[in-house]
């Protein structure tokens, strides 16, 4: 295990250098760059034009006026050696400031949607298989296609409406308009666990959805397979056999969508979040990339790469616990 561990610890490394080398050059592939989105809105609002040597001056300023590999080499090394993420064009902030604000609710609300999903999905899918064919199993697959089929967004914007028309309530945004900008206390924590099951239905919905799906159908399997015949011949309690065998077999594909369920939930929630009116990272990463704000935008895919491969370092560290034919055959290599 300790040779996994320090392995995989290697290829996270790896993986979050060329995360960043990509995400770094990508962002540079639009024509222009920070100064020239700034002076076009300068122009579109004043009607003035400024002097190449104005223009100059800022791209100097914000060091835009260096190729891009030297530039690409200078935030690395920054953030390696200092954690310094550089600063933020659009925000004037230290971009590891701004990261630092939205980051800790987006991993919140992250973390929570995953376990819930997981929480209702693996007992579902389970039932649906055992109960193959039932009025259930036919309920909860329809709940599911539609769930499948309803963009997050749109489920956000019914219950908005729902809101407003029903009930005379706001359900957008994180906290009341009183704790908004206050520091934290009980208070504002209360608040927000009041404003949270709306982000967690709407961001949850389809990826539990998908969950119950891909579990009934791995479970069907191997309920057909030759051992299971073979154990209920034998007279093997139902209720055993289900959980020490097909089951622990069966999640096992659940374990290794961690990977990219967490970003997909994180990143599937930026337009959520903007219909929502949420605090998280989806909006600031818009913001971002509209105003060709490098270093903040590069940051936030960085740290979206991260997820992704932190997400497949706990699969895998969970496969390697739950399957015992995974810890055989490395013990066998």
């Amino acid at each position: 295990m300790g040779q996994l561990i320090l392995r995989r610890t290697l290829y996270m490394i790896v993986s979050l250098w060329a995360i960043s080398i990509v995400a770094f050059v990508v962002i540079q592939l639009p024509p222009g760059d920070f100064v020239d989105t700034m002076i076009l809105r300068i122009v579109q609002e004043t009607g003035e034009h400024m002097e190449e040597e104005e223009v100059a001056n800022l791209k100097r300023l914000y060091g835009l006026d260096k190729p891009m590999v030297p530039r690409y080499f200078s935030w690395i090394g920054k953030i390696v050696l200092r954690g310094d993420f550089g600063r933020s064009f659009a925000f004037n902030k230290p971009t590891a400031e701004l990261l630092a604000e939205r980051v800790p609710l987006t991993m919140f609300i992250s973390f929570l949607t995953l376990l819930i999903t997981y929480v209702i999905a693996v007992p579902i899918g389970i039932y649906s298989a055992t109960h193959q064919y039932s009025w259930a199993d036919h309920l909860f697959s329809g709940v599911g296609f539609m769930g499948l089929a309803t963009p997050n967004f749109a489920l956000a914007l019914v219950l908005m409406w729902l809101g407003f028309r029903y009930f005379d309530i706001s359900i957008g945004g994180l906290f009341s308009t009183e704790y908004r900008l206050a520091p934290w206390s009980w208070g504002k924590l209360w608040d927000g666990m009041k404003h949270l099951p709306v982000p967690l239905l709407v961001i949850g919905t389809a990826g539990t959805a998908g969950l119950i799906r891909v579990m009934r159908g791995t479970l069907l399997d191997e309920l057909g397979k030759q051992y299971v015949i073979t154990a209920r011949a034998k007279g093997v309690d139902e209720r055993r056999l289900l959980f020490r065998y097909p089951v622990r077999i069966a999640i096992n594909p659940l374990i290794s969508t961690v990977g990219w369920l967490l970003p997909a939930i994180v990143s599937g929630e930026a337009i959520t979040a903007i219909v929502l009116n949420l605090p998280t990272t989806g909006p600031m990463l818009l913001q971002a990339l509209l105003f060709q704000d490098t270093f903040l935008a590069g940051s936030t895919v960085l740290f979206l790469g991260g997820l992704t491969v932190f997400g497949t370092f706990l699969s895998d560290l969970a496969l390697v616990w739950v399957d015992p034919r995974i810890r055989f055959e490395r013990a066998q290599a």
